[in-house]
């Protein structure tokens, strides 16, 4: 009898053994774009165990876009999101949504125009009676009227051309329009086209003209908000870290990229790292800490959405589309 008791208990402990201590939290995330260097916090935070140190587990998904991704994670199907602030603005100023940005992470806005050096275009006023063209569904289009004007220029004195965003950089580098719009982080993609050419590109920062507040950001669903707040913090808590490394370390953090997604290029992903730092890293993050929002450029990026968009200003208050409990 204590013999069989014996070998019972063995048996238990053997099949105890063959389970995880602790079994990781499984969560989703969703990327408004495709894995790029300059959003690949989520990838390199995977990569690099820091989700894993929260116990977390977490798969990433692909969006279109940043409606989508709000949509998504504000559904429940996923739990967090990329997106920018335009997007979760947008979609609670048309339809209360239950999504709140967590965690800053462009505290400055990659919004730009991209030009050739030499083309005699060095402010937004001398696009006049130019050609621009712009992605078709890219969130600048909105902001482009109202940044045009506030720096002089009658945005109908520009040809603009709204194209597939793969056709920009060839376009721009074959003389067939002036300049695009674009993200400042797009440059390195647009410069491998000059590759054995003395030609060089020329980057005109909308925040460096007038525009102000967060743009992209890291959404969290209020089904976690309310149903597992722990799991959000150590969420945020994961990211943060994912942030600071990637700013840090970009050779490392473009290969833990890569490694997770083999159609990324290492030497690309660098230099998008390296253009999408100052976005990350500025005197907004030094004031506020990493991760944080300020309540004044939050109230900034609501002005941007409602004037581009025609929003009343006060359809809603813009500190509500934020949850400022889970980054310390």
């Amino acid at each position: 009898m204590n013999k069989r008791f014996t070998g019972l208990f063995a048996i238990c402990l053997l099949a105890l053994a063959s389970f995880p201590a602790g079994a990781a939290e499984k969560v989703r995330f969703v990327l408004d774009w495709f894995p790029s260097g300059y959003i690949s916090f989520t990838h390199v935070g995977i990569k690099e165990g820091f989700f894993a140190a929260e116990g977390l587990d977490v798969s990433i998904d692909i969006g279109r876009g940043g409606a989508d991704a709000v949509t998504r994670v504000a559904s429940g199907t996923d739990d967090f999101g990329g997106a920018s602030m335009a997007s979760l603005m947008s979609a609670q100023a048309t339809t209360p949504i239950p999504a709140k940005a967590i965690v800053a992470v462009y505290s400055k806005s990659p919004d730009a125009i991209i030009t050739k050096s030499g083309s005699g275009i060095s402010a937004i006023k001398d696009l006049a009676g130019k050609t621009v063209a712009t992605a078709a569904f890219s969130g600048s289009n909105a902001l482009w009227p109202v940044i045009a004007k506030m720096n002089g220029l009658d945005p109908n004195s520009v040809r603009l051309l709204k194209v597939d965003d793969n056709a920009l950089g060839p376009m721009l580098l074959a003389g067939k329009v002036d300049a695009v719009i674009a993200w400042t982080t797009e440059e390195p993609n647009f410069s491998t086209l000059l590759t054995g050419t003395t030609t060089r590109l020329t980057v005109l920062p909308w925040f460096n003209v007038g525009l102000q507040g967060y743009n992209w950001s890291v959404l969290a669903s209020g089904r976690i908000i309310r149903d597992h707040p722990d799991t959000v913090k150590k969420f945020a808590r994961a990211y943060l870290r994912a942030m600071q490394f990637v700013v840090d370390h970009p050779e490392k953090a473009a290969e833990d990229l890569h490694e997770m997604v083999p159609d990324t290029n290492v030497a690309i992903s660098v230099e998008e790292i390296k253009a999408m730092k100052p976005l990350v890293i500025n005197e907004i993050s030094a004031r506020t800490g990493l991760g944080r929002f300020d309540p004044a450029l939050v109230g900034d990026a609501w002005k941007w959405v409602s004037q581009s968009q025609g929003f009343a200003a006060d359809r809603i208050d813009p500190q509500s589309v934020i949850d400022r409990s889970f980054v310390p």
